[in-house]
């Protein structure tokens, strides 16, 4: 257990290792041009367009015709349609089936050989964001759980919540984040979950994926620009997860994973064991070949997001326990062999940037649910 002064340090670190700035070696092979945060991104290729019973309307785009491969590195990229295996987590047998239920994405029945991907407000054009990366008016708060030392992938059972976000440029997620730091500025594949008005238009929780690419110092988030390679046809980035989680009441689940297959060094992510798209190793100049730090937990962002800050996962603080407080189960990264396994409890710690305004707590490793973690908390939103 961390004392006050441990956990007030590692707060300051927590906080620090997903802000600091810097160039990455010269021998990187592509360095991303200079791109307009106002572009519009026009998708091409449409096959068929889909309005769901909720409102979400999706375009069923040709895969090979994806934005994700405008990238210049891409130009010639095969399209691997599923990764060789979908590594199993060690101890799921020792997980009892029947605790929670599980929060589904929302289905859409594109055919064969095309993706969905969602238009934003209705419109067939959506606006690129740096979501995921650093801007200079960018905020930053976390809470949650890291590890440090090699690995190649990290999953966890994260537990449904839609929290509350104030300011429509304003984004809190449930995360999950692999990071490379040897440049000094990480790379970072990210997947989870996420409230991002700016993104969708409204405030439910949404399945989303982000990239950060440290030479360039530009992050990604979802198809908002080239590079992450959807293949799922029915499964995608900003689907909507539904139901969530009830204070006080029924808790739900989604299962998560971020792993890189040894034979393609594609980094995979998949939702409930259902892998539905990847990045190239390629795109990196160093989280390619591994990472050396995984983040589970929540991060809000945005102009407002220190100043104003939103809820972080149930909007309650971590020390109101099980169905009240947000909570990270089934944690666990994996070897270079895709064997995943709960990390050395002595190689993480855990900790807030604001333990005024989010707090972590709990931090147990069992039989049942392996290495587990509660945090969250109201933020600036308090009643």
């Amino acid at each position: 257990v961390l004392t006050m002064k441990g956990t007030q340090a590692i707060s300051v670190t927590l906080l620090m290792s997903f802000l600091v700035l810097a160039t990455r070696g010269k021998d990187v092979r592509y360095r991303r041009q200079e791109e307009d945060n106002t572009q519009i991104l026009t998708y091409q290729g449409v096959n068929k367009t889909i309005q769901m019973e909720d409102g979400d309307v999706y375009d069923c785009i040709d895969v090979y015709k994806q934005p994700g491969l405008n990238h210049p590195l891409l130009k010639d990229h095969k399209i691997q349609m599923k990764p060789s295996s979908i590594p199993v987590w060690m101890d799921t047998e020792t997980f009892p089936s029947d605790s929670f239920s599980q929060a589904e994405p929302s289905i859409i029945e594109c055919p064969t050989g095309t993706v969905p991907i969602l238009r934003s407000n209705g419109s067939s054009t959506i606006a690129t964001h740096n979501i995921d990366g650093l801007k200079n008016d960018m905020q930053w708060e976390r809470a949650g759980l890291r590890y440090m030392g090699d690995l190649y992938g990290a999953c966890a059972s994260l537990n449904v919540w839609e929290p509350k976000v104030k300011g429509s440029q304003d984004s809190s997620a449930i995360w999950i984040s692999i990071e490379n730091r040897r440049g000094q500025q990480p790379d970072r594949v990210s997947a989870g979950l996420r409230v991002a008005p700016a993104l969708s238009g409204d405030a439910f929780v949404r399945l989303h994926v982000a990239w950060f690419d440290g030479y360039s110092k530009k992050g990604c988030i979802d198809h908002n620009c080239p590079g992450y390679v959807q293949v799922h046809p029915h499964i995608g980035p900003g689907s909507r997860i539904q139901p969530s989680s009830v204070y006080g009441g029924d808790q739900r689940v989604a299962d998560i994973q971020i792993f890189k297959e040894p034979k393609s060094n594609y980094w995979w992510v998949s939702y409930n064991n259902i892998a539905i798209g990847y990045w190239p190793g390629g795109l990196f100049e160093f989280i390619r070949y591994r990472g050396d730090l995984a983040f589970w937990g929540g991060q809000v962002e945005g102009p407002t997001a220190s100043s104003k800050s939103p809820q972080m996962g149930s909007g309650h603080f971590a020390s109101e326990g099980f169905g009240k407080a947000a909570f990270i189960r089934k944690i666990e990264i994996a070897d270079d062999t895709v064997k995943f396994a709960t990390p050395n409890r002595y190689m993480v710690e855990h900790g807030s940037s604001d333990q005024s305004k989010y707090t972590t707590g709990g931090f147990d490793i069992s039989k049942d649910f392996g290495m587990t973690i509660y945090y969250g908390g109201p933020g600036s939103m308090r009643a």
